[in-house]
């Protein structure tokens, strides 16, 4: 029963970290990245349609995304939809492919980037805390039913697993600081 705890629980942390590993993706490093388009939606025939389901992506250049769409009659609903993202950047369309040129990060820019990466690192960790919080109550819980020996062995292995994830959290920070502060 505790080891189906543990197993679970390591589960769900590993969720929680491959979900900041996703949230990093989404922020721009000056770099050309096709996955900073997969929040983009496009109103394609009057339902919002995921960018990746209606364009292909490539990457010629480092500073330059060519979005080149499946359905070409769909070209300027996807120009809109990524001049009304956030994202900051001018779609250059020539016809046949959208171009997304993107311009070296301000310094001031790399810091705002900075701290909302590391936003999301601390949302990773806290709900990383949060699943060993929900687990240990849960282990504490088969107290009459297991040793106390074997509830704290299980609490032990239980921080040991939680100590792992926000240790990979970090490391997933460390390097996406490292790519921001890259010029």
């Amino acid at each position: 029963m505790i080891d189906e705890l543990l197993g679970e629980a390591e589960m769900k942390m590993d969720h929680a970290v491959e979900h900041v590993q996703g949230e990093f993706s989404t922020v721009r490093t000056g770099r050309a990245n096709p996955a900073i388009l997969h929040r983009v939606m496009v109103d394609y025939y009057g339902s919002a349609t995921p960018l990746q389901q209606l364009a292909s992506f490539s990457v010629p250049e480092p500073r330059l995304l060519v979005v080149a769409p499946y359905d070409k009659s769909a070209m300027k609903d996807i120009e809109r939809a990524l001049q009304a993202s956030e994202l900051g950047l001018n779609p250059s369309n020539d016809g046949t492919v959208i171009r997304l040129a993107f311009p070296p990060l301000t310094e001031e820019r790399r810091i705002d980037l900075i701290r909302v990466v590391r936003h999301m690192a601390e949302e990773g960790r806290v709900a990383v805390r949060n699943v060993r919080r929900h687990t240990k109550d849960d282990i504490e819980s088969l107290e009459g039913d297991v040793s106390e020996d074997d509830v704290r062995r299980a609490e032990d292995r239980l921080q040991e697993i939680t100590d792992r994830h926000i240790a990979r959290v970090d490391e997933l920070l460390e390097h996406k600081e490292q790519e921001l502060l890259e010029v």
